[in-house]
């Protein structure tokens, strides 16, 4: 079963157990597993629960290397402020109204972000914050 023709509960079930593939995980999946964390737990627990689930996630895969600490909290940060800032009750709704967070390249965090800072090692391990304001 394709990500798109997943329901929510199996996506979100599937992500968290590691039995979802790989190549069913992309960019727009990962932001709405990020939604349905911030949805479920609230922040500041969504950070804390998603990147150990995404962490899992990505060992589970032989992907350990590409967990990036700064890309996982803005993204969290940015969904949650969205959120707050104009809730929405479905993921439906969340997509239609933040489009600019589903596009990967180039990603949003290129506007709070340089791209030497993100590709950097501090910026992989731990949270920092923008160097573009």
């Amino acid at each position: 079963m394709a990500a798109a023709e997943m329901t929510e509960t199996v996506l979100l079930q599937r992500f968290v157990d590691t039995t979802l593939p790989a190549g069913d995980f992309h960019h727009q999946q990962h932001v709405q597993v990020a939604w349905l964390f911030v949805q479920k737990h609230g922040m500041p627990a969504a950070l804390g629960e998603f990147t150990a689930a995404i962490k899992r996630f990505a060992d589970a895969k032989g992907a350990t290397g590409l967990y990036h600490e700064t890309i996982t909290w803005a993204f969290l940060l940015l969904i949650a402020d969205r959120q707050a800032r104009n809730p929405t009750a479905t993921w439906q709704a969340f997509e239609g109204a933040n489009p600019d967070l589903l596009v990967w390249k180039p990603s949003i965090l290129e506007r709070y972000y340089s791209k030497e800072l993100l590709a950097s090692d501090l910026a992989r391990r731990a949270f920092v914050m923008p160097d573009r304001l």
